[in-house]
């Protein structure tokens, strides 16, 4: 088995890391409807249906829609139990500009 090694400059590491962290999910959400839209992304690519992410997250389905729509409410407490329940977890970065990996209604 051959081994390809690619150099990438400082700039591409980052880029890099979106690659092989989680090559499904790794976007930005900047705001309660961005997150919803993260989240509903994430529950449809795992064929779950709110109620049944609900359950894994011991919420209700009606606190999955309102997460989904956007409704600012949401307690942390809350969004990590649906974050994790989706095998997700929520990381803190400086704030990059432009839009890229910004999540929009889908």
């Amino acid at each position: 088995m051959a081994h390809t090694h690619v150099l990438c400059v400082k700039s591409d590491i980052d880029g890099l890391s979106v690659l092989t962290h989680n090559d499904s999910m790794s976007d930005l959400a900047r705001d309660p409807r961005q997150l919803g839209n993260l989240i509903r992304r994430a529950r449809k690519s795992r064929a779950l249906s709110q109620g049944a992410l609900g359950a894994k997250a011991g919420l209700r389905q009606e606190t999955i829609s309102l997460m989904e729509s956007g409704n600012s409410a949401a307690k942390l407490e809350t969004i990590l139990a649906v974050l994790a329940a989706l095998d997700l977890e929520l990381r803190v970065a400086p704030r990059s500009k432009g839009g890229l990996g910004v999540e929009s209604d889908v």
